[in-house]
């Protein structure tokens, strides 16, 4: 399942996501962002399924059970870079504008801010093409 979607982003003509794929691309990167620190803090993982819930009107449950998947696609999942430059040719950029601007809200989940963490949220918002002025709307 991961290995098809990774597939189809990583082709040579990528196509625009399916909401469902779109929503666990969202869930790898948020996780690999919080994993970034080798430290998965229950801070993350909560505001995780928060942004999940509220971006995707799910549950909690269904909030918990994308993360959980999202946690198998991130541990299969290219470099940073290169996943983020494959999302950014099939999302619009106001998509990924939200979705970087969820990526903040994990860089600060638990009340750190390291240095590993915060260079690779700037990496990918950078591969995103995203302005950081459009965030602060």
């Amino acid at each position: 399942m991961f290995r098809d979607l990774l597939n189809r982003l990583s082709g040579p003509e990528p196509s625009a996501l399916a909401p469902s794929d779109t929503q666990l691309a969202l869930g790898a990167l948020l996780v690999r962002l919080a994993k970034s620190d080798d430290e998965y803090a229950v801070e993350e993982i909560s505001q995780i399924d928060s942004i999940l819930s509220a971006r995707f009107d799910l549950n909690q449950v269904e909030a918990a059970r994308l993360r959980a998947e999202a946690e198998k696609m991130e541990a299969e999942a290219p470099r940073t870079e290169d996943f983020a430059a494959s999302l950014k040719d099939v999302i619009a950029y106001a998509e990924r504008s939200a979705i970087v601007a969820a990526m903040w809200e994990i860089v600060t989940a638990d009340g750190r801010m390291r240095d590993d963490e915060k260079m690779l949220f700037e990496k990918a918002a950078h591969t995103f093409g995203v302005d950081p002025s459009d965030l602060e709307r």
